[in-house]
């Protein structure tokens, strides 16, 4: 019988895994995952489980800087996954095998209060600097307006970018319309490669507790659909625009939420191109399931739920209410590893390191 995974990729479907955990990043490798990404809230995990406490130390020996060895410690466990998949990077071209690198959250913590201009400098500056000299990893933008105002500048000096965050089409459009404006100012485009990390789960989060007018048929579709319609307009522009380097939707966000749902829900709905990001839970689920999946990408649910979604679901009120949730999902989780640094450096100082 073939295998849950080899079954889910022979769909076209490629899959990272949504976490640079060393203890899961070989076990992924040889199910046929081929990346993996990182954000705030999967380093600060890693480091509270104390697998890194003893390289912490060396590096606080070395550095007074809180926040300057949160990110050197991000960047070497980073730095491990990318060895892992450095052999699909090669084999591919540049097509496959990539991390995702997560720039500074707190530029867009409300606390900070950053200037609109100040943000944009500052994503410029530390994706290039987070970029340099890494063959197959990939910066992680926000689609938030700063974020999608750095990427022509951010493309065009050579970075590979995933940008996340992305809840609606227009988002999409916009920071697409950036990266490929960014591309063509680049000598050629040998190496360009970009992916758009489309969420999908939250959305139906948002309409659960927010459209709860939605039909039975609708409710728990709209993130589905959404990921759907945006995936076909990332085909349709790349057709009109082609490239050496395939650019691409990552379905992120895939671990369910509700209850009711089975855990492979999404993994399901979204079968058949480009690649998702799932959680190690969802991926454990997959696994131990006795699944065969079909292409279903680009199946559409019936015209009636479609048309109830559109006319009950306002996408500007369900954008403003995920972002902020994004935001803070990602500031509060980084906010944690400095915080959590701090007391193992008190700890450190206190037992006589």
């Amino acid at each position: 019988m073939t295998s849950p995974f080899a079954s889910l990729l022979a769909t076209g479907t490629r899959l990272w895994l949504d976490s640079v955990d060393p203890e899961l990043v070989p076990r992924h490798r040889d199910w046929g995952f081929t990346g993996a990404t990182s954000n705030p809230v999967i380093i600060s995990g890693i480091v509270r489980s104390g697998a890194y406490a003893t390289r912490l130390r060396e590096l606080m020996e070395g550095e007074p800087d809180n926040d300057a060895v949160a990110w050197q410690l991000t960047d070497q466990i980073v730095r491990q996954a990318q060895q892992v998949f450095l052999d699909v990077w090669r084999e591919t071209g540049g097509n496959d095998g990539y991390v995702s690198f997560e720039v500074d959250p707190l530029l867009e913590d409300p606390e900070l209060a950053m200037r609109h201009g100040q943000r944009v400098e500052r994503y410029i500056e530390l994706a290039t600097r987070w970029a340099e000299g890494h063959d197959n990893r990939m910066i992680k933008i926000p689609a938030t307006p700063a974020g999608i105002d750095a990427l022509e500048e951010v493309v065009a000096r050579g970075v590979t970018v995933n940008v996340t965050l992305i809840f609606t089409q227009e988002q999409y459009e916009r920071a697409r319309d950036a990266v490929w404006r960014g591309a063509q100012r680049r000598p050629d485009l040998a190496r360009f490669k970009s992916v758009y990390s489309v969420f999908v789960s939250r959305l139906d989060s948002y309409t659960q507790a927010h459209v709860p007018e939605l039909s039975e048929d609708a409710q728990g579709e709209v993130g589905i659909l959404n990921a759907k319609r945006i995936w076909r307009a990332n085909v349709e522009f790349w057709k009109q625009h082609p490239t050496p380097l395939r650019q691409e939707i990552v379905f992120a966000s895939t671990g369910t939420k509700r209850p009711e749902d089975p855990p492979w829900k999404y993994v399901v709905a979204l079968a058949g191109s480009d690649i998702q990001t799932n959680p190690p839970a969802t991926n454990e689920a997959v696994a131990a399931a006795d699944l065969e999946f079909e292409r279903q990408v680009d199946q559409w649910p019936p015209d009636e739920v479609v048309r109830e979604i559109d006319r009950k679901v306002d996408r500007d009120r369900l954008l403003e209410v995920l972002m902020e949730e994004g935001i803070r999902k990602f500031a509060d989780p980084q906010k944690e590893l400095l915080a959590e640094v701090g007391r193992q450096r008190s700890a450190m100082s206190g037992s006589g390191y």
